[in-house]
């Protein structure tokens, strides 16, 4: 249903209120930093842009634009941009890669990812929008302290956070790894573990030789889910019946 256009005004506040809420995560973490100026201005944007991404997405939706569930995803945004920025300060050197701070960001963007999906749920207000808002979130978010704990355990560990991308690209290349895939448990908990075990790299508390074994794992876990999907991928290609004509002909 099409909203009147103060009606569409009013429910696009709170998202863009997510902006600024970004904004001021970014320059807290900025200050924190004491960078030079380029740096700064760099972290902050790399917090912003990635928080405009996601409020740009729900403003082109039709219909409603946000509901309760897309709030806390916002919110999650908010949290990641303010990760984002502290990366950029890390590999600038101006921040370091192991701090609480960055654990009080990460964590509760973590956390809250369970709650959006149920409240969509409960609310009546689920829809491939948001579903795909939240997925997009929290791929941001694993890339984002892959990069930072890169700078922990060594840059291998980026290919957790570069996995759903190089997926996306191999799917250009190969159509039938783009197709729709069953639920899964298994896949929702190797996604959660990637989050826990980078949350886990980069708290101080954590010994460098657990970080590197968790990550590892971690790393494995993941190879072995994609591989999974791959193959499901390919059997169910292979048995559309395009492809069965295709080997008729």
């Amino acid at each position: 249903m099409k909203q009147s256009a103060p009606r569409r005004r009013r429910a696009l506040a709170l998202p863009v209120a997510a902006v600024p809420v970004s904004g001021a995560l970014s320059v807290a973490v900025a200050w924190m930093g004491e960078p030079v100026p380029g740096v700064a201005l760099a972290a902050v944007l790399a917090g912003v842009s990635l928080v405009s991404l996601a409020v740009v997405s729900v403003a082109r939706r039709r219909g409603v634009v946000a509901g309760p569930a897309d709030t806390i995803t916002l919110l999650r945004a908010a949290l990641v941009g303010a990760c984002a920025s502290w990366a950029v300060l890390t590999v600038a050197g101006d921040l370091p890669a192991r701090s609480w701070w960055l654990v009080c960001l990460a964590l509760p963007a973590l956390l809250l990812d369970g709650l959006d999906g149920v409240v969509a749920r409960r609310t009546g207000t689920s829809s491939p929008e948001g579903a795909r808002l939240d997925m997009e979130t929290d791929a941001a978010l694993i890339l984002v302290l892959s990069v930072v704990a890169a700078q922990v355990v060594g840059p291998w560990v980026l290919l957790i956070g570069a996995m759903r991308y190089l997926w996306a690209l191999a799917a250009l290349v190969r159509p039938a790894l783009g197709g729709p895939l069953p639920e899964s448990r298994a896949r929702r908990v190797v996604a959660a573990v990637q989050g826990g075990v980078l949350v886990g790299v980069v708290a101080p508390a954590v010994t460098e030789w657990l970080a590197v074994g968790a990550a590892v794992l971690a790393l494995l876990l993941l190879v072995l889910s994609f591989a999974r999907d791959a193959i499901t991928l390919e059997r169910a290609a292979a048995g559309s019946p395009a492809a069965t004509d295709r080997r008729r002909r």
